[in-house]
This record gives C-alpha cells, sequence and structure tokens, in this order.
C-alpha cells in the first residue's frame, strides 16, 4: 500500500470533528427552510399572509398546469429536433439548426410576446387554410368546416403562453437530447449495425435509452428552469401565482407581504424540485 493510500484509509477512519460536521452541512437549505417555516408560520397565524394566500392558491394550479403541458410538449419537440441535429442529411440538419439558433437567440420575453401575437394568428391562418382545401376536395366536410371557422380568439392566452414555453424550451432540450446522443460512444452504433440492425433501430434500442438516462438530470434542472420561466404567461394576463399577486397587491398595495407569499410558494416547489433532481442524480451515478 502507498503512502498515499495509507494516509487516505487514516483520514477516513478519524472522527468528524464538530467544526468539520458543521462546515459540512447544507447551510443554504437550512437557512431557506428556516425563511419558507416563518412564512408559512405568517400565513397559518396572521390573518393579512392568510388573505393573501387565499386570493394566491387558484393560481398555483394554472402555474402546475402550464409547466407540465409546456413541458410535456418541449420534450417531444426537442427529442424530434435533437435527432435531427445529429442526422446525416444535411436539409433536416439545417432546418433544426435553424429553428435552434433563431430560438436560442431571442429572450423568453420577447417570444412569447411573438408568439402570443404574431405567430398565434398565423397558426389560425394556416388552419384556415387546411380546412378551406379539404372542403374543396370533399374531404370530412364536417372537420373542414369547423377548421375553416376556427378564429384567433378560440386559442386563448394560456394556450399561447404554453404554445411559446413549448417552442423555446424545445430549443434548449433538443441540445441536451443533442448533447446525450453524441455522448454514446460511435462504436455501439456501428455494433448494433453490425447486428443487422437499421440505424432506426439502433437508435431507438441502443442508442436512445443510454442517452435518455445520461440526459435526465439536465433535463431536471430545465423543468426546474420552466417553472420559473412559466411566471412569464402572467403578462398575457393569464391568472397563475405572479399575475394573482400583481393584481392582489395593485388593489391592496400590500407589495411586502403579497410577493413575500409569490416568492415563498415558487421557491418551495423549486427547492423540492431541486432536491428531487440531487436524489436523481446521486442514484444514477451509483448505479453507473
Amino acid at each position: 500500500m502507498s503512502t498515499f493510500s495509507r494516509r487516505r484509509r487514516r483520514s477516513a477512519d478519524k472522527p468528524r470533528s464538530l467544526y468539520d460536521w458543521l462546515v459540512g452541512l447544507p447551510w443554504w437549505l437550512l437557512i431557506t427552510a428556516l425563511l419558507g417555516v416563518l412564512i408559512l408560520w405568517s400565513i397559518l397565524t396572521n390573518e393579512t399572509y392568510e388573505v393573501i394566500f387565499q386570493a394566491l392558491k387558484d393560481g398555483i394550479g394554472t402555474t402546475v398546469y402550464v409547466t407540465l403541458v409546456a413541458y410535456s410538449m418541449a420534450i417531444v419537440l426537442g427529442l424530434i429536433v435533437g435527432l435531427a441535429r445529429v442526422s446525416g442529411n444535411p436539409i433536416i440538419y439545417h432546418l433544426a439548426s435553424f429553428y435552434v439558433e433563431i430560438v436560442r437567440g431571442v429572450p423568453m420575453l420577447v417570444l412569447l410576446y411573438y408568439v402570443a401575437f404574431v405567430g398565434a394568428p398565423a397558426l389560425v391562418d394556416l388552419i384556415n387554410s387546411i380546412g378551406t382545401g379539404m372542403l374543396d376536395a370533399g374531404i370530412l366536410p364536417h372537420v373542414a368546416e369547423r377548421l375553416t371557422g376556427m378564429t384567433v380568439r378560440n386559442l386563448d392566452f394560456t394556450a399561447r403562453g404554453i404554445l411559446a414555453l413549448t417552442v423555446g424550451y424545445g430549443a434548449f432540450l433538443s441540445e441536451i437530447f443533442r448533447a446525450g446522443i453524441e455522448s454514446i460512444e460511435r462504436g455501439q452504433m456501428e455494433a448494433a449495425r453490425s447486428l443487422g440492425m437499421s440505424y432506426y433501430q439502433a437508435m431507438r434500442y441502443v442508442i436512445l435509452p443510454q442517452a435518455i438516462r445520461r440526459v435526465l438530470p439536465p433535463l431536471g434542472n430545465d423543468f426546474i428552469a420552466m417553472l420559473k420561466d412559466s411566471s412569464l404567461v402572467s403578462v398575457l394576463g393569464v391568472t397563475d401565482i405572479t399575475q394573482l399577486g400583481k393584481l392582489y397587491s395593485a388593489s391592496t398595495f400590500r407589495f411586502f407581504e403579497t410577493y413575500n407569499t409569490v416568492a415563498f410558494l415558487y421557491l418551495a416547489m423549486t427547492i423540492m424540485l431541486s432536491l428531487l433532481v440531487q436524489y436523481m442524480e446521486r442514484r444514477l451515478a451509483t448505479d453507473q
């Protein structure tokens, strides 16, 4: 046994001092938990905070709904674009790269406005055109009539916000999937092809399962980021936590108490998700 190994073993066998134990504590988490307990206690015992929480609680469901739906759609879009980014077809590759670079270069708030007030009307016009074409061809006339009768008002601002978050985060998630796919050793694809698998079979049964396992922690971090960015839909009037807090504080002028509660609600959700992502990272590290 080398000298370094003996020293390392002695240091591992040596009991930890009180100082080492205190230094090793997650103080950021303890302080955050203490602040959370204080705000929660205020909500339960202070009449003002209790009224504010009652005014904001309906926004929790909207925030969670927008985040879950938008993230589910963004994962599907991101996986498709990520596969396109590793495709050998130059047309598919360049189209996917154009989408990723354009969307990643636009601030999320600007993208939200663009999709809500430019993209949504364009999408409705496209749907109307499809419906008109179906009517002219005599294909599914009942469905075609509904498509031609669709207006921008049929797309509420919640749907537009979800669509904007999907488009925005689809670009970011595509890069995560691309990096995960490219992290798999090239020899595994070659081995799968040598066994008679097609490119799509090898990608589905060999490459993607390993790549998705590797990118689970980054996907979790982006889910937390989307939960926070979902507050941007409040600029469209969507009644999430942020919008209800803005309306309540503007009508009562209790900005301090209201935004304390708003911050606490977001912080409680993001801290719990962060701990879950850290646990998942440890499990994946030990399983490898």
